[in-house]
C-alpha cells in the first residue's frame, strides 16, 4: 500500500528565476494538470555556467520563487543546485532525482528556445536517457519590446528530439523584459503586475532588485 503512496510522475522545472513570471507560473500549471504530475520540482540554478551576466543573490530569487509557486499542489521548492558546488548541470540534478525517485517516470519541463538550445547542453544525451522533455512553445520574439499579445510560435518542426508538447497559451514575457521594466523611471509596481505576479512584484519594489544604477 505504501509503494502506492510514492511518486510516479515527477517533474523537474529548473532556470535562474532571475525574476520568476507569469509565464513560468503557467508553465509550472500546465505541466502539473497536463503531465498529471506527483511532484514539481523547482530548481532555482545555482551556478549557472551558461549565462554570462552575474544572477542576483540565490536568496532573492528563492524568496520570489516561494511567492510565484509556493500556492501550487504538488509543488516543491527545490535548492539542490544553489547549494551545489560548481557549475550547476540538469544531468546532475536528473540523477540525482532518480535516486530518489527509483519507480517514477522524471519529466524536464523548458521552454521552445531551451528545447532549440538543448544540444548545447552539458552531457545532453545522458538528460534524454534519464527524462521525458515537456516543451512548452513561446512566441517568436520575447525581448524587451516584445508585444504581450505577440501569437507567432517558434518553429519546431526541425527539431529532431523527442519531446512532449505543452498545451499552454503563448506568453510573451520574460526575465529580460521583467529587468528592463524594472529600470525604467518613476515605475510602480502595478506596472510591473502584467509580467509578474503581485507578491513577486512587490518583493523586487521592496528589495530594490533590477534598479538601474544613477
Amino acid at each position: 500500500m505504501a509503494d502506492k503512496l510514492k511518486p510516479r510522475r515527477v517533474g523537474m522545472f529548473g532556470g535562474a528565476f532571475d525574476p520568476p513570471h507569469w509565464a513560468h507560473r503557467a508553465l509550472a500549471e500546465t505541466a502539473l494538470h497536463q503531465l498529471g504530475l506527483d511532484v514539481l520540482h523547482i530548481l532555482p540554478t545555482g551556478h549557472a555556467w551558461h549565462k554570462s551576466r552575474v544572477l542576483s543573490p540565490s536568496e532573492d530569487r528563492v524568496a520570489m520563487c516561494q511567492l510565484a509557486f509556493g500556492d501550487l499542489p504538488h509543488v516543491q521548492l527545490d535548492q539542490r543546485e544553489i547549494h551545489r558546488e560548481g557549475p550547476s548541470y540538469t544531468a546532475d540534478t536528473l540523477r540525482e532525482l532518480k535516486r530518489e525517485y527509483p519507480h517514477a517516470q522524471l519529466f524536464l519541463v523548458l521552454g521552445a528556445d531551451q528545447l532549440l538550445a538543448f544540444k548545447s547542453w552539458v552531457r545532453w544525451q545522458e538528460v534524454l536517457e534519464l527524462a521525458t522533455l515537456a516543451v512548452a512553445n513561446r512566441a517568436t520574439n520575447i525581448g524587451v519590446d516584445a508585444p504581450l499579445d505577440q501569437a507567432t510560435e517558434t518553429d519546431l518542426s526541425s527539431v529532431d528530439l523527442p519531446f512532449e508538447l505543452l498545451h499552454m497559451p503563448l506568453k510573451n514575457i520574460s526575465a529580460t523584459a521583467v529587468r528592463a521594466r524594472v529600470g525604467q523611471p518613476a515605475l510602480s509596481t502595478g506596472a510591473l503586475d502584467v509580467l509578474v505576479p503581485e507578491a513577486v512584484a512587490r518583493y523586487i519594489s521592496q528589495h530594490y532588485l533590477y534598479q538601474t544604477p544613477t
